[in-house]
């Protein structure tokens, strides 16, 4: 049985500030503090591999990680965050026009084969989140932390509960209901003998944050 511990990045200069964030958006000192705290803290769970989306604030939070567990950062752009549509990226969030897509976006949400712009629309992370699953599945580690973002693993822990089924309607439903914090820990397991081989131990813990 594989035992997959998925973070949340800590807390990046686009979470609290005005504009969206792209690729290089780099921790706060209090996003670096919540990394330090959970590198401590998944220095106790024994994981034998640390796998990181390339985007920087996500690089940040595996760099604490790697300093506690001795693990090399292996990079993955599977478990990037969802990609927005360039009107938004690096703009503000209060724009008239960047609010109108957001809009849009949230009142499409999860209809297969609409989209926007040239965003990352349902089927795109859907797929992508399949092909994350089936590189941890394949994995030769057994025990694997994941340092990912907030709503691409909100995408992951979808699949893994609906499977290849998965609705629109199913990954908006997880969306507008599972909160994920930063540096938030979730646990899944993955073993092909069950039926179900995808099992969710525990969502969004953030005990050590106090």
């Amino acid at each position: 049985m594989k035992t997959i511990y998925l973070v949340r990045h800590g807390e990046s200069e686009g979470n609290i500030g005005a504009r969206y964030q792209g690729d290089s958006t780099p921790l706060t000192p209090n996003g670096e503090d919540q990394a330090r705290f959970i590198g401590e803290r998944v220095s106790k769970l024994k994981a034998d591999a640390l796998v990181a989306s390339p985007m920087l604030r996500a690089q940040q939070t595996a760099s604490f990680i790697s300093d506690t567990t001795g693990l090399r950062v292996e990079t993955s752009a599977l478990f990037v965050e969802r990609k927005r549509p360039t009107i938004q990226v690096d703009n503000l969030k209060e724009s008239p026009e960047v609010q109108a897509a957001e809009r849009e976006i949230i009142r499409s949400s999860g209809i297969s084969g609409y989209r926007f712009a040239d965003e990352e629309n349902f089927d795109d992370l859907k797929e992508r989140a399949g092909e994350a699953l089936a590189y941890l599945e394949s994995h030769s580690s057994q025990s694997i932390v994941v340092v990912s973002h907030g709503v691409f693993l909100r995408n992951i822990l979808a699949r893994a509960i609906f499977g290849d089924e998965m609705s629109g309607k199913d990954c908006t439903a997880i969306l507008e209901t599972f909160i994920a914090s930063n540096t938030g820990l979730t646990v899944l397991t993955y073993e092909e003998a069950r039926q179900k081989p995808w099992q969710v131990l525990s969502w969004n813990d953030h005990a050590h944050l106090g």
